[in-house]
């Protein structure tokens, strides 16, 4: 019997490390012992091309410790230009991105429509707004914008939620915190884990409400948070943050993450304002009615349904959710019967994402872990501080395969990672992934492909001032396959991922059909596409520009 396309068995793909190769000498920053709750949470990522030469650039936040708070001068976050070789240079003082205070999450985006994306940075104190000027650096802005926001402040996602065409910030906040009285180290039932002494929170501590900026599409945003309803009075434990449209009525609802708290689901009611549904959508709590400790967050359509389910990874003992979805606003947990739970349980998931690594046309899932107490190194309680990466395949039937150990030593080796940032840094068709690890050097792990299957990648530009075209939807036909993806600006934790959409396709050699469904509404379909190319499709234009698989040389 011949076997289809899905069913033949590919072969393995493997990661490599490089890291030191790429030229990237960022080190984040953090204290050893972790005594302080503000010093677990790390650092995002961000992938972006700063200089719209065709390459993804990388953007580290780094932070601080509590001894040196005082002295923003201790750390510094840092962009890497990518040189289109396999090598980065850093370009941080020469871009103006010298913000050296404690910094936390980032998320990247073109605000202003000028097709050049700019930085927002969410930090302890004060967040940074920053505008690229076109010419390879940025200017702080955040004042003149409005868009500050003096808590602690760690996720952040961005979308045009009302639809008038220009690009609102939604910005999450952890614990309302003073670094000159910060609970005693292991002191409350709060400061204790399976019987060891660790640091305090976030149960006990007070919660950080959360805001929304509207873009007021003259380089000012306005605070609406308690307008539009999503301000959070009950001050839950916010961390990532995703904009996706549940309901497929075209207007993006948004996913907020709590840690030891429940989810929040608003649902966009067309009219400026939301209505929070996490509950009775099935997303706030697992399937036993406990709230979990959430940190990052993806969407992706899985099943190819046309529906996006959920994934969240959280706290040891807990295991990571997959929600399916079911139909529009109703959600079940699936993670047993995904196989995402068992082995996830004794980690202590962060960043993760939704991407087809080894291009067979199904979405597989990456999370990196750590834990954050490091007295768990010694503890012997059933968990470790530093952590493995789980790397789920898709076997295309609702479950989901651990095979990390056949993808590579690199994602076997013990870290403790925060952010991670997907996207293809060299552009040869298969997705790579970026790691911002706590208290040590980032991971930089290229995708060395194996798969031999074909892929279609494609970046939108829309009109006006969502160039990004942030909330398209666009769907990938074969003869025999069809996929949907969404165009995001902020997810898994504390980071932002590369904004072009990356379609496995397997043995297929060219795509049907592909249709977007632009932010305003309009639908666009371009057909008979060949395979294994780089596309540009504009609004109203079709495709632009075609670039093949290729390694181009700096200028």
């Amino acid at each position: 019997m011949t076997q289809s396309l899905s069913d033949q068995k590919e072969p393995v793909v493997h990661f490599t490390e490089v890291t030191d190769f790429a030229g990237i000498t960022f080190r984040h920053i953090s204290a050893p012992e972790k005594k302080y709750i503000v010093e677990s949470i790390g650092g995002g990522v961000a992938l972006f091309d700063y200089d719209n030469d065709g390459c993804m650039d990388i953007y580290f936040t780094n932070a601080l410790t509590v001894d040196t708070a005082n002295d923003p001068l201790a750390s510094r976050s840092a962009l890497y230009r990518n040189n289109c070789d396999g090598t980065f240079a850093d370009v941080t003082e020469k871009s103006g991105l010298t913000y050296p205070g404690w910094a936390n999450g980032v998320v990247a985006a073109d605000f202003d429509g000028d097709g050049y994306q700019d930085l927002y940075v969410t930090c302890l104190g004060h967040n940074h707004f920053y505008h690229n000027n076109g010419d390879g650096t940025f200017t702080d802005i955040t004042d003149r914008a409005g868009v500050d926001d003096h808590r602690w402040s760690t996720g952040a996602a961005v979308a045009d939620y009302d639809k008038d065409g220009a690009l609102d910030l939604f910005v999450s906040n952890y614990v309302d915190i003073n670094l000159s009285k910060l609970p005693e180290f292991g002191k409350s039932k709060f400061c204790q884990y399976r019987g060891v002494p660790v640091q305090c929170g976030p149960k006990g501590l007070p919660g950080a409400g959360d805001s929304l900026f509207h873009n007021n599409g003259d380089g000012a945003f306005t605070d609406v948070s308690k307008k539009a309803g999503v301000a959070d009075p009950e001050g839950r434990y916010g961390l990532g943050a995703v904009w996706t449209d549940v309901d497929g009525d075209g207007w993006l609802d948004l996913f907020v993450a709590n840690d030891a708290t429940g989810n929040y689901l608003y649902h966009n009611n067309k009219d400026g304002t939301f209505a929070e549904i996490g509950l009775q959508a099935g997303v706030s709590l697992d399937d036993d009615g406990v709230p979990l400790g959430s940190m990052g967050v993806t969407v992706g359509d899985y099943l190819h349904t046309g529906q996006f389910g959920i994934f969240i990874t959280n706290f040891s003992g807990e295991h990571a959710t997959l929600y399916h979805h079911d139909k529009p606003l109703q959600f079940t947990d699936v993670s047993y019967a995904s196989k995402v739970a068992p082995v996830s349980t004794p980690f202590v998931g962060w960043g993760t994402g939704f991407f087809d690594y080894d291009n067979d046309g199904w979405p597989d899932l990456l999370a990196v872990n750590g834990h954050v107490y490091p007295q768990m190194e010694n503890a012997s309680v059933g968990t470790t501080y530093r952590q493995r990466i789980l790397l789920f395949h898709n076997e295309h039937d609702g479950k989901f395969a651990e095979v990390a150990a056949e993808s590579g030593s690199a994602l076997m080796t013990p870290r403790v990672s925060r952010g991670v940032a997907f996207g293809d840094l060299d552009n040869d068709g298969y997705i790579d992934v970026v790691i911002n690890n706590l208290d040590g050097k980032p991971t930089i792990l290229k995708n060395d492909g194996g798969s031999h299957n074909n892929w279609i990648t494609v970046k939108l530009v829309g009109t006006g001032k969502n160039r990004d075209a942030v909330g398209a939807r666009v769907q990938v036909v074969c003869d025999d396959l069809t996929q949907w993806d969404e165009v995001h600006a902020g997810g898994s934790y504390l980071s932002s991922n590369d904004p072009r959409l990356h379609y496995g396709l397997g043995g297929r050699g060219k795509v049907r059909l592909i249709e977007i469904h632009w932010p305003d509404g309009k639908i666009e379909t371009v057909a008979s596409v060949p395979a294994n190319n780089f596309l540009t499709i504009e609004e109203g234009r079709g495709i632009t520009r075609t670039m093949p698989p290729s390694v181009r040389k700096s200028n």
